[in-house]
């Protein structure tokens, strides 16, 4: 058995310098066991999978998962399946825009430009760490730059992560974080990865810089290029500490490790929403072996 599969980096234009997701475009009839294992088998970030909604107000359904698990909502996987989905000829039932049904119910896409799109960031639970931790989290990215002004948090909005603000952008592209202490306060507040950023300059690549520290779980180990959930939460936190730049701002990721990412995010007060968008290319175009 055969379906449509694209390999799609998200949020760049340029080919290997974003975020890689593996697109399996017809993913009805697999079980779950089946879509852990080509997961496991991409060993890539994410791997999603289109299948019918459930939902009449959705255009698709799709379903996320990792080497290891299963997550109820990814930002990457949002915007990289629905490029996949639109370039594979799908029409969507209102130009323009798009209703995605995942593990955190309905998500919108709308169209920013002719190389855009956006995700509208789902609720997100917002939880202080305690201070009593932030001497374990200074040791852990051993750095003495952390912001604490701006308390950090844990933020889960399907994919949990704790959103910590530096001093500088500089402070945050020369962290070399200890890996066993990193994952003990990750876990310890609740989440899977530790989501670093910090302003820029004025006039520099973007707003700020953002890294996302991976320390276990679901969302595996190491250093993800770009991080769609993460900015989300991030562009959250920013809203609810009054730290929020006007009413959008962009972010880069992905430096330290060779990448250029690269976030939009807008604010629509009026409709109270929060996008978060970027673009994305196609690498590998073709069919895969169902097993």
């Amino acid at each position: 058995m055969l379906s449509r599969f694209k390999q799609v980096d998200v949020f760049t234009r340029v080919p290997f310098k974003g975020n890689p997701l593996a697109v399996i475009l017809e993913g009805d009839g697999l079980t779950t066991d089946q879509m852990q294992a080509i997961a496991h088998w991409t060993n890539l970030s994410e791997t999603t999978f289109v299948l019918k909604p459930t939902d009449p107000a959705a255009d698709y359904r799709v379903r996320i998962f990792t080497t290891g698990g299963e997550l109820p909502f990814a930002g990457h996987p949002t915007l990289g399946t629905a490029h996949a989905l639109l370039e594979s000829g799908y029409p969507p039932k209102e130009p323009g825009r798009l209703v995605q049904q995942c593990g955190v119910g309905l998500v919108e896409l709308a169209q920013q430009d002719a190389h855009v799109w956006a995700f509208a960031a789902p609720p997100a639970r917002v939880t202080p760490l305690p201070e009593t931790q932030y001497a374990a989290l200074q040791a852990a990215l051993k750095t003495d730059a952390i912001d604490f002004s701006a308390p950090p948090c844990a933020v889960d909005n399907g994919a949990p992560w704790l959103v910590v603000r530096l001093q500088s952008a500089d402070a945050c592209l020369a962290l070399t974080p200890d890996s066993q202490q990193l994952a003990a306060v990750a876990h310890a507040a609740g989440t899977h990865g530790i989501a670093v950023y910090a302003p820029h300059a004025a006039g520099g690549p973007a707003t700020f810089e953002v890294r996302c520290l991976m320390a276990g779980g679901a969302f595996g180990v190491g250093e993800d290029p770009v991080t769609g959930s993460a900015n989300a939460a991030l562009a959250g936190l920013l809203t609810q500490q009054n730290r929020r730049p006007g009413n959008g701002y962009t972010a880069r990721q992905g430096t330290a490790i060779g990448r250029d990412g690269r976030i939009v995010v807008n604010y629509d007060d009026a409709a109270g929403k929060t996008w978060i968008g970027g673009s994305s290319v196609t690498v590998v175009d073709g069919t895969f072996r169902l097993p």
